[in-house]
């Protein structure tokens, strides 16, 4: 069961970043911090691969259950990193990016968590370490971190950006879970 959890969730990482590098051609040019297409999203890549090979091969915690659970999470988190994605058009950029001509997206995932896609991403990551290797949660606490650090920097951004309606839409909404943070 372990080996085909684990070619489900390569070929789904796979896919996603594939559909993930395809859409980010439609984004608007970005400025400043994270704005390298290729750089930023080779080292995602990387770390998404590293990170995969490290929990397949350290094999399944031989629990039906639990893997179910983290392949349930995998899916909701991909699909709803997708649906941000989508919501947010060409508006998304690398974490920590400006765009030009930015917009404020308040809509879809956008009007209960400012920063969906982080979420969904970090959920199918805890959904792949759940399936596959508890020792996975441990990349996965770092790479929250820097989606935490990202948010913030993020935030920042959006308050000089758009100083009369991100306070308010920030008051009104959780960074990454819904009615908690």
């Amino acid at each position: 069961m372990h080996g085909a959890i684990g070619i489900v969730l390569v070929i789904g990482w796979v896919a996603f970043w594939l559909y993930w590098l395809g859409a980010a051609g439609g984004a608007k040019p970005a400025q400043g911090r994270g704005a390298g297409y290729w750089g930023t999203r080779i080292v995602v890549l990387v770390v998404n691969a590293v990170f995969l090979r490290f929990t397949i091969s350290h094999g399944a915690s031989g629990q039906v259950w639990l893997a179910g659970i983290g392949l349930a999470l995998w899916v909701a988190g991909l699909a709803l990193a997708i649906w941000a994605r989508l919501y947010i058009g060409s508006n998304w950029g690398s974490p920590m990016s400006k765009n030009d001509d930015p917009e404020l997206v308040t809509t879809g995932p956008y009007h209960a968590i400012r920063h969906p896609i982080y979420t969904g991403i970090i959920v199918a990551m805890i959904g792949t370490s759940l399936a596959t290797s508890l020792y996975g949660l441990i990349a996965v606490a770092v790479l929250g971190g820097f989606f935490v650090y990202s948010a913030l920097t993020e935030e920042r951004n959006m308050a000089e950006t758009f100083p009369d309606t991100y306070p308010p839409y920030k008051a009104s909404t959780k960074m990454l879970i819904p009615h908690v943070f």
